[in-house]
C-alpha cells in the first residue's frame, strides 16, 4: 500500500515538473499584435493619371483569351461564357468539338482544357 502512494506521488513530481518546463517555453513566443486596416480600393502604384486606379488591367480580356485558345490548337475558338473567376472558350480541335477554360486574371493562365 506505502508502494503506491510512493508510485503516485513520485508520478505527481514528475507531472508538475512537465508542466512548470512547457509553460516557460510557451510564453517565449513574440506578443500578439492586433491593428485595424481600411482598404479604399486603390492599389498601390497602380494608378493611372489623377489617382484614379486603372480598371481592367487586372483581368482576362476575352478577345485575349480567344487569341491563346487559338494559339494552343483550337480553331474558331468563342467566348461562351465569362465570370468573375473564369472565361470560357470553345471551338474545334482534331478531335472535335472542345473547350479551354482560363482564370479571369491578368494574363489568362489556364485552368482546364
Amino acid at each position: 500500500m506505502i508502494s503506491t502512494f510512493a508510485k503516485a506521488g513520485v508520478a505527481a513530481l514528475i507531472a508538475l515538473g512537465g508542466i512548470s518546463a512547457t509553460a516557460s517555453t510557451a510564453s517565449a513566443g513574440p506578443d500578439v499584435q492586433y491593428r485595424i486596416e481600411v482598404q479604399d480600393g486603390y492599389r498601390h502604384g497602380g494608378h493611372q493619371g489623377w489617382g484614379r486606379p486603372d480598371r481592367g488591367r487586372d483581368r482576362c480580356a476575352p478577345w485575349l483569351a480567344e487569341e491563346k485558345a487559338n494559339r494552343m490548337g483550337l480553331r474558331r475558338a468563342r467566348v461562351v461564357d465569362v465570370s468573375p473567376r473564369r472565361v470560357v472558350v470553345a471551338g474545334f480541335d482534331r478531335g472535335g468539338r472542345d473547350r479551354i477554360v482560363f482564370a479571369n486574371v491578368r494574363g489568362c493562365p489556364v485552368i482546364r482544357r
